[in-house]
């Protein structure tokens, strides 16, 4: 098997499949059933890289990868915002006036109700949205359509009766590409970089007040900080931080400092460039 693949869990059309053509189109895109079918192909060196989703600025963060990348040794290289572009899609030859229902992921609907309901169609959930757009292209069913990329509409073969469906715009996925060799970027002025850590707090009062601290006292702007449970034991909490700063930097070697004094299991599992997207004021995201 090549190894010039980069993998993503769902079908071919999904988000994911979009998001991989837009950074790697050199690759071939690889769909996995799970999220952990597409990590794992990397970690056994059965693909180069995997287009992982780890937050939505509408739906919030996708919990399962928190749990998955501790059971990893991947590496974060780098980072991808896409924006979400829902479509309705439809057969060739149908007209908006024949619609009677459509499907697409529940996230997918919701986020497409006001349309939907001035078009006067009845939603039915799917399990994810380019799997709605395969069965359309499948079905024998009038009046019916369903909402995915436009990616989804060029494989299956259906036409885009309407581009920007959803009510609201701004819509978008956060991606990290994982690898399983690690890479360390040059320390380079004029770029910002993103460094991501896990790390498990040691047992004593204020922990995770102290070992934070030093980012704080440093002048490292921390961006993002979830917590996840790291066993099925519910007794210690393990967290993801993400931070703009590269560790080459004096002030970020002092804050990992104080970290490794305050927390156990760190883990530093990327630090690559910040993507454009975050320095676009109009759509920021707060995470």
């Amino acid at each position: 098997m090549s190894t010039n693949i980069i993998a993503y869990q769902g079908h071919q059309g999904a988000y994911s499949h979009l998001s991989c053509r837009h950074v790697h189109p050199e690759m071939d895109a690889f769909a996995c059933k799970s999220f952990a079918d597409a990590m794992f192909m990397v970690e056994r060196g059965e693909a180069q890289l995997a287009m992982i989703p780890l937050e939505n600025s509408t739906a919030g963060r996708v919990e399962e990868i928190y749990r998955l990348m501790p059971k990893t040794q991947l590496h974060i290289i780098s980072e991808h915002f896409e924006p979400v572009n829902h479509c309705l899609l439809a057969k060739p030859g149908t007209q908006l006036s024949d619609l009677k229902t459509v499907s697409s992921h529940p996230q997918a609907l919701a986020q497409c109700d006001g349309n939907i309901k001035a078009l006067g169609m009845t939603p039915i959930a799917s399990l994810d949205t380019a799997g709605a757009a395969e069965a359309l292209a499948n079905s024998s069913e009038l009046g019916h359509a369903a909402i995915a990329s436009s990616l989804a509409a060029e494989l299956y073969g259906l036409d885009v009766l309407k581009d920007n469906f959803q009510d609201k715009q701004g819509n978008t996925t956060r991606f990290i590409i994982l690898s399983k060799e690690g890479h360390m970027p040059v320390l380079e002025a004029g770029i910002t970089f993103m460094t991501t850590i896990m790390f498990t707090v040691r047992n004593m009062p204020a922990a995770l007040y102290k070992a934070l601290g030093g980012f704080a006292t440093n002048s490292v702007n921390m961006v993002k900080l979830e917590s996840y449970m790291a066993s099925d034991t519910m007794q210690a909490a393990s967290f993801h931080l993400d931070v703009e700063g590269h560790p080459h930097q004096k002030s970020m070697q002092y804050a990992l400092q104080e970290l490794d004094f305050f927390a156990k299991e760190v883990r530093i599992i990327g630090t690559y460039p910040a993507h454009p997207f975050r320095f676009k004021q109009e759509n920021s995201i707060d995470y």
